[in-house]
């Protein structure tokens, strides 16, 4: 695969700092139809429980069952919808700068939200899945996996898109916990094209939305571990030493570019009290820090003023 489908370093400082990167109708339609047609009607039998549906029509999807711990190139055969989106070099590009070329399959899923005329008397209410951080017990700070979600349809503002909450990934977390929480600030709701991917550190908070449309809401999942040190597997051309440089903090009396290196990895979310929100950014840091393989890097002095100790 050639290095110009990497990710820039600003696309992956946009990922450390808020825990995704959106790629909208990057799936040609060709394989987002040919994955569509792959699977079963959306259709509930008389009298069947809607979850016994579900079972149903994920075991007439097509979607093949795979080992966990399975090298993730050897997971689909290569004619297959998923294994030609796969296959395309953009994707690969995002998958080589996050976990390497050779990452791991961990486990895949095909979700769907139903509409509702699927909810009949006697089933639970329609309601949001609850909003949780997949694996809590995970307990690495700098390595981390990949969760691709693939919308091979256009998703609208009702159809149930996945909500998730950006810059919410590296906070330790139950997930008990947070499925209390349903609207926070600065949530986002999937809208979408057909062929988008959602690539999401494990550690976002997220869930899947009410589907108040007339149509079956899908969504392809597929979890990535690395197999390889997370560092520098971007493309680091674009990085300059003004990238690795300390610049005037809280006082500043000349503009700085909005869309620049520090400015993307210490831009704050709407939710993030003035307080504890200050342990994001030094979060921030340490990952952007491993990422680099630079144990002397910094942002805006975070991690540098905590470690200063002198000896002598």
């Amino acid at each position: 695969m050639s290095d110009g489908y990497l990710l820039d370093s600003r696309r992956m400082a946009e990922f450390v700092a808020r825990g995704f990167l959106k790629f909208d109708a990057l799936i040609p339609e060709a394989i987002n139809a040919a994955f569509m047609a792959s699977l079963p009607s959306a259709e509930r039998a008389e009298g069947e429980p809607l979850m016994m549906s579900y079972g149903r029509m994920l075991a007439q999807s097509g979607v093949p069952e795979i080992a966990a711990g399975s090298p993730f190139a050897e997971a689909f055969d290569a004619p297959s919808p998923l294994g030609r989106l796969f296959a395309l070099p953009e994707v690969q590009g995002i998958i080589r700068s996050l976990v390497g070329a050779d990452p791991i399959f961990d486990h895949h899923f095909l979700h769907f939200a139903f509409p509702p005329a699927f909810y009949r008397d006697g089933d639970p209410p329609q309601r949001a899945q609850d909003l949780h951080q997949d694996s809590t017990i995970d307990p690495r700070r700098s390595a981390f996996d990949i969760q691709i979600m693939y919308y091979p349809h256009a998703i609208g503002p009702g159809d149930g898109g996945t909500r998730y909450v950006p810059g919410s990934h590296l906070r330790v977390v139950s997930e008990v916990a947070i499925g209390r929480y349903q609207n926070v600030l600065g949530q986002q709701h999937m809208t979408c094209p057909a062929g988008t991917l959602l690539v999401l550190h494990h550690g976002l908070w997220h869930g899947g939305g009410i589907n108040r449309g007339a149509g079956l809401r899908t969504m392809y999942k597929v979890r990535l571990n690395p197999a390889v040190p997370q560092v520098r597997l971007w493309d680091t051309s674009d990085l300059t030493e003004a990238d690795g440089a300390q610049r005037p903090i809280f006082l500043r009396t000349r503009p700085t570019p909005q869309d620049g290196l520090h400015e993307t990895l210490m831009r704050l979310e709407p939710w993030y009290e003035a307080d504890t929100g200050r342990l994001e950014l030094l979060a921030r840091a340490r990952l952007w820090r491993s990422l680099l393989g630079d144990a002397q890097a910094d942002i805006d002095y975070w991690l540098t003023r905590v470690e200063n100790e002198p000896t002598a």
